[in-house]
């Protein structure tokens, strides 16, 4: 049911048609205003220096690209007409120069701290769909791995402007862009996902998470927020609904004797995952055991590779998705229960209401188009609730001046010892 909800929304949208609905939209609706004063920190030159990669109709990637200001940019979009923007990191020449200057000379001095989460990462476990597919039941996965990370970089790190981004199909994406976290070092961003991972081993490893004696308050946290969401999980994704989804979970749990009476239970009763699950919380009693099920089955699953390389691209906010034609929209983290990716609007509905706009006659305020349509509760959150408190925290920097990078990590990721 909820598989053939994401194929009525593609269906709406028409990807031979991707090139014109894109023109429109880059021409009316994309936010150039906003994007370029988050972008460039208060500051011309991180603006200019920053890469940016298209990639363009026929599927060419063109990388090192960087413009000088914000009309430069939005004339660069409306001609190329990019499928896909990527945003990489702010460079110490500007990135359009690679092949003029010396390579040596090239490095990347900022990027924000990203993150990202994808769906199918989540496939070993997940029973209603598979690949790219995705619905309202597995999306609560997401919403959980969301809260899990966002408070630990609120409070493990002192992380205060974090923005949560639908990727536009099956994921999401995440840009801490406090000052801290800009500068922060390729090793100092190893150390940060490092901390952040607790799932680790190959597909055909039964137990991937194995828990010392005492539990760091950061996984106590974790498992605080997942749980209330667990049964759910349990219940929806019915993880005790075969023999072998039981014998998994039971692998966990040392009482041999305990294990087979609730194995013959099992299979003599037609019980629920979620009577399943009750039952054998009860009668095993070994909390560490069930929270290493829990953690194994909803605890975050990051790409580790996104978020250790500074010069890693990540696809950039407010892009059309060309597979789905949804909007890359921030997500409303006070509303995150009530978030639903599959009633993103897509360029296509834009563009409709766009034409609906022209046609009143009502076309004042041209930079502001996208406040009505939309795309209006996702912009009035970006500038609100991130953007807003982002200029204000730069003080001097919102009005061109700048300030020495840090040189340390918070002192707290060192606190914590290995997981297992």
């Amino acid at each position: 049911k909820m598989e053939a909800s994401e194929a009525t929304t593609v269906q709406a949208y028409d990807p031979s048609q991707l090139e014109e609905l894109l023109r429109a939209y880059y021409t009316w609706l994309f936010p150039h205003d906003r994007y370029f004063q988050w972008l460039q920190y208060g500051d011309i030159g991180t603006f200019s220096h920053r890469e940016f990669s298209f990639t363009i109709k026929g599927d060419i990637y063109v990388r090192y690209k960087s413009f000088e200001s914000q009309e430069d940019f939005e004339k660069e979009l409306k001609k190329d007409v990019p499928e896909k923007i990527d945003i990489g990191a702010i460079f110490s020449v500007q990135p359009s120069r690679h092949k003029s200057v010396p390579q040596a000379s090239l490095k990347p001095v900022q990027k924000e701290l990203v993150f990202d989460i994808d769906m199918t990462d989540y496939d070993e476990i997940r029973t209603c769909c598979k690949g790219a597919n995705i619905c309202n039941k597995c999306w609560k996965f997401i919403t959980v791995a969301m809260k899990t990370v966002d408070r630990a970089l609120r409070e493990d790190f002192g992380y205060m402007h974090i923005l949560w981004v639908y990727s536009g199909r099956r994921g999401v994406h995440c840009w801490v862009c406090d000052r801290e976290a800009r500068f922060l070092t390729q090793e100092a961003r190893v150390a940060v996902v490092e901390y952040l991972t607790l799932i680790k081993g190959g597909e055909h490893q039964v137990q991937k998470v194995k828990l010392p004696n005492h539990l760091h308050p950061s996984i106590s946290s974790a498992l605080h927020i997942i749980k209330q969401d667990f049964n759910t999980l349990m219940m929806e994704q019915d993880f005790m609904g075969t023999k072998d989804q039981c014998s998994k979970i039971l692998s966990f749990f040392r009482d041999e004797k305990k294990k087979n009476d609730l194995v013959a239970e099992f299979e003599a009763q037609r019980y629920t995952s979620g009577t399943k699950w009750s039952r054998l919380v009860t009668d095993l009693r070994q909390q560490d055991h069930v929270n290493e099920v829990m953690l194994q089955w909803a605890y975050p699953r990051l790409d580790v590779n996104v978020t250790k390389g500074i010069n890693h691209l990540l696809k950039s906010p407010f892009c059309i998705h060309p597979k789905t034609g949804r909007v890359c929209v921030p997500i409303d983290f006070k509303h995150l229960d009530t978030f639903d990716p599959l009633a993103v609007p897509t360029v296509s509905d834009l563009c409709r209401q766009l034409e609906e706009i022209k046609t009143s006659g009502d076309e004042k305020m041209h930079r502001l188009m996208y406040m009505k349509t939309s795309l209006q509760p996702y912009m009035s959150y970006f500038i609100r609730h991130f953007l807003n408190p982002l200029l204000q925290s730069l003080g001097t920097s919102a009005r061109g001046g700048k300030s020495a990078p840090p040189s340390i990590i918070s002192p707290s990721l060192h606190n914590r010892p290995p997981p297992s």
